[in-house]
């Protein structure tokens, strides 16, 4: 057991492949970079622009554990005097005993995190047959963290073989670390926002650098029709959560992939619009932090969540999508424009893989076709009502609906809250369906 110490997986972590978690095929793990789900900001919801730290670099790296008699504990961290309270639940999700294995992000204060967690049978009373350990590292941004999943992964079988063997993870933070100017910690680190010029096509390709290679197909095949309710709520910058019993991994990036559904690249659409955060893996917790915001979307393994409906505007459980705000109960329906465009979108997909049958391997032009897809149909949407904003008229017609996509009553509301959400001044003009 000690000759493990010495493979070279354990301080690869600068080239080590990402592992997916994604079921069907054998994708690498990515997330993106030049652009994204902050919808009209980028990175989305990235945090701390300091100058001292660069978006690979590591702020923390710790070992969490689950000891019987005091539950989860942070056995180990570098640096050893940066305040990682609540991390030992964050980096080991509720329920996290019935898996072998699961990887989890999640925000702590202006920093996000990756953990990895592994499970393995012991035979030992004390430990009551299983060991239970998560190793993982915070950073500024998310976009990169991806990097270090294959490293994590190693890691946390490491700890579970050889527990309180830390070399490699020295090494690793030595090799990656940050230094945070004085006077900066986790909670005082405070968002930022950066908004997006215009981006054209041809530009695209150099933009999107790490979005996890079949997760929005993915996302996409598993909510069908209902994705056009999920794509209304993230663009009205909804509380949304998201609850699925571990594995949490996936769900994490159903998380990452709601967001991208709100992605808008007009510039300066959205000044007035609260901003929507990716919170990833929240739990009991966060209650009193998610109480304080006005939009996010997460992801929770804790059902008790469902009964706390002031902490969330649309509650997601498996396929079901929710909300108890009276106001919001109409978006819930899939109307004949929503159809339309999920029609539209598959096609467009069915073409795509009938040019591409010769390629094994298009699941980022399918990445590709549906991000873009989302981010052309929002940026039309924008598009007319600014046209609209900048006329003498002012007024919004079901013409202009049809023009955008929408259902000119299916979508009233919803065009009603959005005109308000991102601060349109405009006249809704919508003809009453009872008349010819």
């Amino acid at each position: 057991m000690a000759g493990r110490t010495d493979r070279a997986p354990l301080l690869d972590w600068a080239e080590a492949p990402a592992v997916s978690p994604v079921p069907e095929g054998d994708h690498d793990v990515k997330w993106p970079r030049g652009y994204g789900a902050s919808w009209s900001r980028t990175p989305p919801g990235e945090l701390c622009p300091l100058p001292q730290l660069e978006d690979d670099h590591i702020v923390a790296v710790f070992v969490v554990t689950f000891d019987p008699r005091s539950g989860n504990i942070v056995e180990w961290c570098l640096p050893q005097d940066i305040d990682l309270e609540g991390v030992e639940f964050k980096s080991m999700a509720s329920g996290s005993h019935r898996v072998q294995s699961d990887f989890i992000y999640f925000r702590k204060g202006g920093f996000f995190g990756l953990a990895c967690f592994a499970n393995m049978p012991v035979e030992s009373e004390l430990e009551r047959g299983a060991r239970m350990k998560s190793v993982g590292i915070l950073s500024p941004s998310y976009t990169l963290l991806y990097r270090y999943m294959h490293f994590l992964e190693n890691q946390v079988r490491h700890q579970l073989e050889l527990p309180g063997h830390y070399t490699p993870l020295e090494a690793f933070y030595e090799d990656k670390k940050g230094v945070l100017p004085a006077g900066i910690t986790p909670q005082s680190c405070q968002p930022s926002v950066h908004w997006l010029s215009s981006i054209h096509k041809h530009l695209y390709p150099e933009m999107k650098i790490t979005h996890p290679a079949g997760c929005m197909s993915q996302f996409i095949k598993f909510f069908g029709e209902q994705i056009f309710v999920l794509w209304k709520f993230a663009l009205l910058r909804k509380r949304i959560l998201i609850f699925s019993p571990p594995p949490v991994g996936v769900v994490c990036y159903r998380v990452y992939c709601c967001c991208c559904l709100a992605n808008v690249t007009l510039p300066g659409v959205g000044v007035t619009a609260p901003e929507s955060k990716p919170f990833f893996y929240v739990n009991v917790a966060d209650i009193e932090t998610l109480d304080d915001e006005v939009s996010y979307v997460a992801c929770t393994t804790e059902k008790i969540f469902e009964q706390k409906q002031d902490l969330y505007d649309v509650y997601v459980d498996n396929q079901n999508v929710k909300t108890h705000r009276e106001r919001l109960q109409p978006l819930l329906r899939v109307n004949s424009a929503d159809k339309e465009k999920y029609r539209r979108l598959n096609d467009q997909r069915q073409l795509l893989m009938y040019t591409q049958e010769v390629d094994r391997d298009c699941s980022s032009c399918e990445e590709d076709l549906f991000i873009l897809f989302f981010m052309e149909q929002n940026n039309r949407i924008f598009q007319i009502l600014l046209e609209v904003a900048s006329s003498q008229d002012k007024t919004l017609t079901a013409d202009h609906a049809r023009s955008m996509g929408l259902d000119p009553q299916g979508d009233r509301n919803f065009l009603m809250d959005l005109l308000e959400v991102y601060g349109f001044d405009l006249m809704l003009v919508i003809d009453n369906p009872c008349c010819p």
